[in-house]
């Protein structure tokens, strides 16, 4: 489709921006179209906030972890001055690779040409250079992006003068400050598969309230109806949103019991409690809080229509100790694994139909008022690159 986004389909987004009983959904090309991706590349991913990973995965000096997002390879490591850096991970000799997977290191040493740079990306050796011309080593360094720390999550910029994160995060901040984010752990991800839809469909899935008492019914889901969802207002100008589900018990948890069987976190009140609390931060971040559990879902977009994510759990202190805690986790992984299944499949069939030239574009029912959020903050920023863009 040629010269998809102009002004005037940009245009056309309001309708999707307004309050709940008025709006309607996105049109289907931005979760199908190349050049839409494209845009959303330079609106959203040259600009945001883009969450890469947790603090507890380098937790010694020299530590890295390398992930890439939009087709661009990341590491990100901790300098032996303790500082947390990210980079291009691109030899900038013939574009190798400089770094793969997580390890522990003094440098990174290109196993191509054996270019070697320091853990701040400094290209500090280069053998064989001597007889090129005008070569200055210092303009070869590894690329390097802003870094901030929310909470515990790494969060790089490809704009090294953007505006700071937490600032606009206040909201967000205060209703999971009881679960104590930047000092609880869990077990690294597992090396996330490619899934074959846009990561749209994925952040409002995780979002969306409306669908929970129908696709999911049956005793692994029915404690955290539908007809309690709640949406606190946000500002589109805003880094994140909220959404919160009361449940039909405290404690109430993802597994068979329907009930925590990990310590509960200590700074929760019995408000929070007595619902699940699910925090926003787009375009990576997506967080599912009960009273004993974190799932933190990292959003990496690799095409219009596929990306990866990063899949993780976070605890209670003292949670790991527990003898049982493997057999618990099991138990609670299990129960998981069958409510993703059901997800990951309407995630695959809601793709395809965004493809049909009868996909529509819907109204809302007031349980879905985090997609109108979220439509929200998107919409603001299309508006502002497609004017940019002039």
């Amino acid at each position: 489709m040629p010269d998809l986004v102009t002004k005037e389909f940009i245009a056309s987004f309001a309708s999707s921006a307004l309050d709940i009983g008025s709006a309607e959904t996105l049109p289907p090309p931005c979760y199908t179209s190349g050049e839409f991706y494209e845009f959303e590349k330079r609106a959203l991913y040259e600009k945001e906030w883009l969450c890469v990973g947790r603090v507890h995965w380098i937790p010694e000096n020299g530590d890295y972890f390398t992930t890439r997002i939009i087709d661009e390879p990341v590491v990100v490591a901790r300098g032996l001055d303790g500082e947390i850096r990210a980079m291009s991970s691109v030899c900038q000799h013939r574009a190798m690779l400089v770094a793969e997977g997580h390890g522990n290191a003094r440098g990174f040493l290109c196993p191509y040409h054996h270019w070697a740079y320091n853990l701040e990306g400094e290209l500090v050796g280069v053998p064989a250079m001597n007889r090129t011309c005008n070569f200055d080593r210092k303009a070869y360094s590894l690329p390097r992006f802003a870094v901030e720390v929310w909470n515990g999550f790494i969060f790089i910029n490809f704009d090294r003068d953007a505006a700071p994160l937490a600032p606009r995060l206040a909201q967000v901040a205060e209703a999971v400050a009881g679960y104590d984010l930047a000092h609880i752990t869990g077990p690294r991800p597992d090396p996330a598969p490619t899934m074959p839809w846009n990561w749209k469909v994925m952040f409002e899935n995780n979002n969306d309230g409306y669908h929970a008492s129908k696709l999911h019914h049956g005793p692994l889901h029915d404690f955290i109806p539908s007809n309690l969802a709640e949406f606190p207002e946000s500002d589109p100008a805003d880094a994140g949103f909220l959404r919160f589900n009361g449940t039909l018990h405290p404690d109430a948890a993802f597994n068979a019991t329907q009930r925590a069987v990990f310590p509960i976190f200590p700074g929760l009140d019995d408000t929070m409690r007595n619902r699940v609390t699910f925090a926003n931060v787009p375009p990576t971040l997506s967080l599912v809080m009960t009273s004993d559990l974190v799932i933190y879902m990292i959003l990496r977009p690799n095409g219009p229509e596929s990306l990866e994510m990063d899949t993780g759990v976070l605890f209670a202190p003292g949670a790991t100790q527990d003898p049982a805690f493997e057999h618990k986790l099991d138990m609670t992984m299990r129960a998981t694994s069958h409510i993703i299944a059901q997800d990951f499949h309407v995630d695959a069939l809601v793709q395809q139909g965004l493809r049909s030239r009868f996909a529509p574009r819907g109204r809302y029912s007031w349980q879905e008022g985090a997609q109108v959020q979220f439509n929200k903050w998107l919409v603001r920023r299309y508006e502002a690159a497609i004017a940019a863009e002039g």
